[in-house]
């Protein structure tokens, strides 16, 4: 299930350019350039921090817009099989 702190772990990542994933049931924020490796072969990519940043209205989002995007992106995850 993704929540307001998963969003919030991809908003703060110091890696260049994150992005959360879905693994094995797990959410994980992980840098994009590890995508292609073995280590997360069959990772659903849900959403980068740019991708994310764009749907935000400001630049420090209050918990209930974090939950509302979280709350999208699990619609999200779910459409997509995860």
């Amino acid at each position: 299930m993704i929540t307001h702190e998963h969003v919030r772990d991809l908003l703060r990542s110091p890696d260049q350019q994150p992005v959360l994933v879905l693994l094995e049931g797990r959410e994980q924020v992980v840098p994009a350039a590890e995508l292609d490796g073995d280590r997360y072969r069959g990772a659903l990519e849900i959403i980068s921090r740019d991708d994310l940043t764009a749907l935000l209205p400001e630049a420090d989002p209050s918990e209930h817009e974090l939950s509302e995007v979280a709350d999208r992106l699990q619609t999200v995850a779910a459409e997509r099989g995860g």
